[in-house]
């Protein structure tokens, strides 16, 4: 059988032609690998160089390695966090002729990290409750859109700062099924699966002496589901009010967009005396201020660090003479928030020299900026302003932040 490489962009085939096919995975040589912290997989992984891009290479057979390439592109579709599949090499051989395993190729994730590369120093009882937010939305976000991952798992996860915060994204959906809905035990059962990998998987730390003394693993591993529950039951739960207290349901619609989400239908009833009223958020997506951003500016960011952006859009907007909401003779929004980005956003992010960025986006360097001058402005008793923050952080935390490791960070 000829090598054959299936990809989502017609460039892909020619930079992937480049590497070691006919050579196992783990034998690849050097010059073609990128020294990028990996997690535990079952299959072989290595990250590559493809022309100007980073790779995430997988080895396992050809008909799983077609059927996770698949689901990666729905869930893309769906908008769900996940790595993006770029292609999959079948037919491959090595010198003698004889048959390799598949290899799936997702794109690198930047300024990711697996969770034991986070791990290198004790991570704080604090950091870890973030992660389990993230991971918990994250499995929320899959059930909302019909999908059961299988393998719900620390170790399937790859994790990006968000402004305080962490995001989460799914690497393996290699045991995935999507489906028009869940039921309630579906749901369950990749809760319980859940629970018990990361309960499995912080004890294997605790083994290690990576694990912070007082974190109990069956404890962590259980609020997971804790913190599932509590967000699904906000998401769909159904609420009765009083007839004609409309505000009630814009009051929920606007915790839920709080939340991060999105309203897009919703069912109301009235009782038969016409003394209540029935509510339920029929389809909620997530990402309500990731798409109120890029809507104004264009930014894509994650969901926190578009909150944190919006709030300073709308606050620079306020100072602006020509804001006048309401008045059809003033600047629209949109207006002030491209000139926002060209005037304060992309000036202040050019200050911070690459060479300390790291794997800092430029939204959470913008975040880390505005962390740093709310801290600064409350030590002075007054407003420093922007430039004197990023001068103070340039010269005193950069520094520090790029030889300390990720989990020993303040938040």
């Amino acid at each position: 059988m000829a090598l054959h490489i299936s990809a989502t962009n017609p460039e892909h085939p020619a930079l992937l032609l480049a590497l070691p096919w006919h050579l196992p995975l783990e034998d690849w040589p050097e010059e073609h690998l990128v020294p990028l912290p990996r997690g535990i997989s079952r299959h072989v992984v290595r990250y590559a160089r493809a022309g100007t891009e980073v790779i995430a290479v997988k080895e396992l057979a050809e008909r799983p390695a077609l059927r996770e390439y698949e689901l990666l592109r729905d869930l893309d579709r769906l908008g769900i966090p996940a790595v993006d599949a770029l292609a999959v090499v079948t037919g491959r051989t090595d010198a003698s002729g004889d048959p390799l395993e598949s290899v799936l190729i997702t794109r690198h994730l930047g300024g990711s990290l697996p969770y034991r590369s986070m791990f290198e120093t004790t991570m704080r009882p604090a950091t870890m409750h973030r992660l389990m937010d993230a991971l918990a939305v994250l499995l929320v976000r899959l059930h909302l859109t019909g999908f059961a991952w299988g393998d719900c798992s620390l170790s399937n996860t790859l994790f990006r700062r968000d402004a305080g915060a962490y995001a989460a994204y799914l690497v393996d959906a290699e045991t995935g099924e999507l489906q028009p809905n869940l039921s309630t035990g579906q749901r369950e059962y990749d809760l319980d699966l859940a629970r018990v990998n990361i309960s499995g998987e912080l004890l294997d730390l605790e083994a290690s002496g990576a694990l912070h003394p007082s974190v109990d693993p069956i404890a962590f591993g259980t609020e997971i589901c804790a913190r599932y529950r509590a967000l699904w039951e906000e998401l769909t739960r159904v609420s009765v009010y009083p007839a004609g207290k409309h505000h009630y349901m814009e009051r929920r619609i606007r915790r839920l967009n709080e939340l991060g989400f999105d309203v897009a239908e919703m069912q109301i009833e009235h009782s038969p005396g016409g003394d209540s009223v029935t509510f339920v958020p029929k389809v909620v997506d997530a990402g309500h201020h990731q798409r109120q951003l890029l809507r104004l500016t264009g930014l894509d960011t994650e969901e926190n660090q578009a909150r944190r952006l919006l709030n300073d859009l709308e606050s620079w907007m306020a100072t602006q003479d020509d804001y006048a909401p309401g008045d059809p003779l003033a600047a629209r929004p949109e207006v002030l928030a491209h000139r926002w980005v060209r005037e304060v956003f992309r000036p202040t992010v050019r200050e911070v020299p690459l060479e300390l960025r790291g794997a800092m986006d430029s939204a959470e360097i913008y975040h880390q900026l505005l962390e740093h001058r709310w801290y600064l402005s409350e030590r002075a008793q007054h407003d420093i302003g922007l430039d004197i923050a990023v001068q103070d952080y340039i010269e005193k935390i950069l520094p520090k932040a790029r030889t300390t490791p990720e989990s020993a960070r303040p938040e």
